[in-house]
Order: C-alpha cells, then sequence, then structure tokens
C-alpha cells in the first residue's frame, strides 16, 4: 500500500531531545567533557555578572554553541543561530529545548568582550585538559611548537600613512581603488585603518605581504593534543619569543624536557634560552646556503643530534600542522572575522581547545 504524501500536524510531541541522539554519537563524549569542564568554570562565570538585573543568556550555552560552530565549520554567528532553530542535535548539545526560542546573533557580539575580560577561553582550554581522563593522555615531558598567519580582517587597502600623507585613492567612494607604485610600506610608518593590530608580513621570500596575526600553539608528542597557544602581532621574532612564553606557562619546574621545533627556531640565543630552562632543543637544522655555497651555522649540536630521541621528535613536531590545518579550514580561522589581538586571541583558544574536543572520543575510547 503506497503510504500518504500529506503532512499531519501535531500539538504535542513527548518526544525527548536525549532519545533523538544516537548512543554512540561522538558528540556524547564531548558534551560529557565540555560540561564537567564549564562546571568547573563556574566560579569565574559567577565573577564576570552582577547579582542584580535582568538574568543574561548562560555562559555555558554560549561557548557549546561556539563550540559547535568551530565544529562543523559555520561560517558566521547568523548562520549558527539559523541552525540552532531547527537542528534538534545543536540543541540538545547547547543545551536548549525543543521550544525554547533561540537568542538573536547580536548576543555574541555584546557577550564576548565580557568572556573576553574573564580570559575563559584560556581557562577553558585549562580545564579540558585538567580532566582526569584527558590528563592521562598528555606528555609531561615532550612538546612541539610553532607558529602560523591568521589573516586580518582588514584589506590591503586600510594599510595607510599613520600621518595622514597618502596618495589621493582612484575612484569615488570609501573603498575605492588605491595605488602603492613607488610607495616604500613598512608597520614602522603604516598602519591599517580597520585593525590597527594587524601588521603587514609575508611568509617568505616571493610570498605576498598580507595584513595578518601570528598564532602560536604548543603541542604535546604523545598523542598530539595542543596544551598551550596565543596570538601575538607577526613580527620576525614572534615565534621565538611565543615559544619561551609558552614553555615559561607550561614548565614552570627545573625538570628536563624536550622541545622539537622547525628550522625558523634554529638560532643561538634561542638554544641558548632553552637549555637555561633545563628544555632540550630537538630543533631541526637549518641548512641554508648562502650565495656563495657556504652553509649556515647550525645553533643545534651533536650533543644533541646524536641521541634517538631527536629524530623521533623531528617526526612528531610535524603533527602540530594538523593542529593549523584543521583550525583554518574546519574552525573558519584561514581569515578570521574579527578585529583586535585580543578578540582573535580569544577565537585561536577556543579553536585549539575544540580541535582537542574533537579528537579525544577516539583516544579515549582505545584507554584501558
Amino acid at each position: 500500500m503506497r503510504g500518504s504524501d500529506e503532512r499531519s500536524g501535531s500539538l504535542f510531541s513527548y518526544v525527548d531531545l536525549e532519545a533523538r541522539v544516537r548512543p554512540d554519537h561522538p558528540l556524547r563524549k564531548i558534551r560529557e567533557i565540555v560540561n564537567a569542564a564549564l562546571s568547573d568554570l563556574s566560579t569565574a562565570f559567577a565573577g564576570l555578572y552582577t547579582d542584580f538585573g535582568r538574568p543574561s543568556i548562560a555562559p555555558e550555552r554560549l561557548l557549546r554553541a561556539m563550540l559547535l560552530q568551530a565544529f562543523y565549520g559555520i561560517r558566521s554567528e547568523r548562520q549558527l543561530v539559523e541552525r540552532l532553530e531547527f537542528d534538534l542535535l545543536f540543541r540538545w548539545f547547547v543545551g536548549l529545548g525543543v521550544d525554547d526560542p533561540v537568542w538573536d546573533h547580536s548576543t555574541f557580539s555584546k557577550n564576548r568582550d565580557r568572556l573576553l575580560e574573564g580570559e575563559i577561553a584560556v581557562k577553558f582550554l585549562s580545564a579540558v585538559l585538567a580532566q582526569p581522563k584527558v590528563k592521562r593522555l598528555l606528555s609531561s615531558d615532550h612538546f612541539s611548537v610553532d607558529g602560523t598567519l591568521i589573516e586580518a580582517w582588514a584589506s590591503i587597502k586600510s594599510f595607510r600613512r599613520k600621518d595622514g600623507d597618502d596618495n589621493d585613492s582612484e575612484g569615488p567612494g570609501r573603498n575605492a581603488e588605491r595605488s602603492f607604485h613607488k610607495e616604500k610600506r613598512s608597520n614602522e610608518t603604516h598602519q591599517s585603518t580597520t585593525d590597527p593590530e594587524a601588521r603587514l608580513y609575508k611568509k617568505g621570500d616571493g610570498r605576498p605581504a598580507k595584513l595578518c596575526y601570528m598564532g602560536h600553539a604548543l603541542m604535546e608528542n604523545r598523542h598530539g593534543l595542543a596544551v598551550g597557544g596565543f596570538v601575538s602581532q607577526a613580527t620576525g621574532t614572534a615565534e621565538r619569543e611565543a615559544a619561551l612564553a609558552l614553555i615559561d606557562s607550561r614548565h614552570p619546574t627545573s625538570r628536563r624536557i624536550t622541545l622539537g621545533a622547525d628550522k625558523a627556531y634554529d638560532v643561538t640565543q634561542f638554544v641558548h634560552d632553552l637549555r637555561e630552562r633545563s628544555v632540550t632543543p630537538h630543533i631541526a637544522i637549518n641548512g641554508h646556503l648562502s650565495k656563495a655555497g657556504i652553509p649556515r651555522k647550525t645553533a643545534v649540536d651533536a650533543r644533541t643530534t646524536r641521541h634517538a630521541g631527536y629524530e623521533i621528535s623531528q617526526r612528531c613536531r610535524k603533527r602540530i600542522e594538523e593542529v593549523f590545518g584543521w583550525i583554518k579550514s574546519s574552525a573558519g580561522l584561514a581569515k578570521v572575522k574579527l578585529r583586535g589581538r585580543e578578540r582573535v586571541d580569544a577565537a585561536f583558544t577556543l579553536a585549539l581547545a575544540a580541535y582537542n574536543l574533537i579528537r579525544l572520543p577516539k583516544l579515549l575510547a582505545v584507554q584501558p
């Protein structure tokens, strides 16, 4: 017998959202870890709100929604709110009932600065890593560090002279074409008018210069989970300075550890600073040849390279590119849609936590 195509509406629904999500869905394990981490941050949330006035949207729900945006690569908060309207899986993860209204997209903008003041993104990443099931997955002896460029939400045409003595724009309108022919531009004399903290930087010779920030991450080598990170302005020394800051925050004791890194970190002063911190520099050797064909002198000597652990670190450190690759391709941070270093830093740190969370269900499944 052929079924009917007519839609029959019902006045009530008696199916709970919990029953709509299959028992083996990966988000179940992720939600369990997220809820435990958010519970640990309850005191931090309480300090951001007053005891009087109209109740706001729970920050726990906002953070869960922002994690979903990273998990599923949703481009904007408008699309995220639209997805929350009809997607039962999203409602279940965030904590909304079937009949609960969804907040306006502007709620994210209004509450982002409040969460930023409390450094919630950093605290959330630490709370996730501090969960007993997660903590036993982490290595406390072997780490890797690297940096990546994050393109700023600013046009190259906004890069104008600080003294205001610019050439006239070519064409009508506020976004007219601009010619930089025969004009020397540098971060000392120029600045973006839309995102003043962004810096003009290029990856290497022959690559285009872009307005960007630089994201830094510290990874433990056992399972390739990100254990720290932040965003800085893009400079030639930012990667090495950030690496030392991450090591100091993660390794306050004098117990010896190893740190893997690529050849950009093969600098004498940086290697010296690591050794002073009881950190063995497992850094790739920079064998760049000069114009005369003479190889560059490396700061990594045989005291380090003769050990088998050096080769292991060189293989493990490349996994940090997986972290950056997921953050840029899936979480949408190839070109960040926020302005200001602090906002970009919070989004980057939350994306690191999201990367860890999507990998934890499989890692925990094989643990005894």
